[in-house]
């Protein structure tokens, strides 16, 4: 019970991560027209969550909890050298990084443990978010599938927030959208734990691309 709880501690609105300021190029969909209503925002998410970068810090997400629990440093820094690397603009890297660095930060003051604090100190520069979930989690003995579900939900949460402040979306719209996609996070998550670094890759092109041009958007009010 202590671990569900913290694990919707950690990854809640309210945890200091600054998740609020990012919308992981949806905002550049929504100017482009890729994203204008309930139906493509559940067909532009599915795509990331199963294509893209969704799947991928899944992936992350759970080699770095095991290399935190076998207090593996050296695989952890080689697991977070590739997820920075992986981030395919500047927005998107700065996205995964400050929400990184400001989880570890948080959680190592909040829930501080020893194995915690002697990997987190093993990755002194940039540190990518799910990277940093996945380590906290391993420090702290969490079972991987409840945290790879979690991990995906929030993630699909976080980008309706996005859509619910930049696209013609309701509230009611959506809830309908989270609960709509909430069956593919779990079944999503259920593949992982049997993927390796040379399962990740992507297929979201027009994500990426539109990531490049938000640098440049006229108007704007997120940070990716």
């Amino acid at each position: 019970m202590i671990d569900a709880l913290r694990l919707m501690a950690w990854l809640s609105p309210g945890y200091p991560v600054g998740a609020y300021a990012y919308s992981h190029g949806l905002e550049g969909a929504v100017e482009s027209g890729a994203v204008a209503d309930e139906t493509s925002l559940a067909t532009w998410l599915a795509d990331v969550l199963e294509l893209g970068s969704g799947r991928n810090d899944l992936i992350l997400v759970a080699q770095a909890h095991g290399a935190a629990r076998t207090g593996d440093v050296r695989a952890l820094a080689a697991v977070n050298d590739l997820a920075l690397a992986l981030a395919p603009s500047r927005e998107l890297h700065l996205e995964t990084s400050q929400q990184g660095l400001s989880f570890l930060e948080a959680t190592r003051v909040a829930w501080p443990v020893p194995a915690l604090a002697g990997l987190a100190e093993a990755l002194p520069g940039p540190v990518a978010y799910p990277v940093a979930v996945g380590l906290a989690a391993g420090a702290h003995g969490m079972t991987l599938e409840p945290v790879l579900a979690a991990f995906g939900l929030a993630f699909l949460q976080n980008l309706v927030s996005a859509a619910l402040r930049c696209a013609p979306i309701g509230q009611s719209a959506g809830t309908r959208v989270i609960a709509a996609l909430t069956p593919r996070v779990v079944a999503l998550a259920a593949t992982v734990p049997d993927l390796t670094l040379d399962d990740l890759g992507s297929a979201t092109l027009s994500l990426d691309l539109g990531s490049c041009r938000h640098e440049t958007q006229y108007s704007r009010i997120f940070r990716s």
